[in-house]
């Protein structure tokens, strides 16, 4: 299923910029960066749920924020896409 993850992290202290970053490495190893802080994640259920308590491990639930869309399988007909930032099919074999 495919995961929209987007988040909003207090920055004013040096905390906060340190847990941007681990929310922003964090989900840079489960998804692709659409945006500055949003991301797909093409994932099962068991890796949503253990992405989310992650992430809700790491985020300050005064200051910050988090929300997940969950776009499902059929996600191809539900995102469209125009402008810069090409983006890669995530269900695609990826060569490096």
């Amino acid at each position: 299923m495919l995961v929209l993850v987007t988040y909003d992290v207090n920055t004013t202290t040096a905390a906060g910029r340190k847990r941007l970053r681990q929310v922003a490495k964090y989900c840079v190893a489960h998804g692709q960066r659409v945006q500055n802080s949003v991301f797909e994640c093409l994932i099962d259920e068991a890796q949503y749920i253990a992405l989310k308590s992650k992430l809700e491990s790491i985020i300050d639930m005064e200051t910050d924020s988090l929300r997940f869309y969950n776009l499902g399988n059929r996600y191809k007909d539900r995102v469209e896409h125009l402008g810069a930032k090409e983006t890669f099919d995530l269900g695609d074999t990826l060569m490096i």
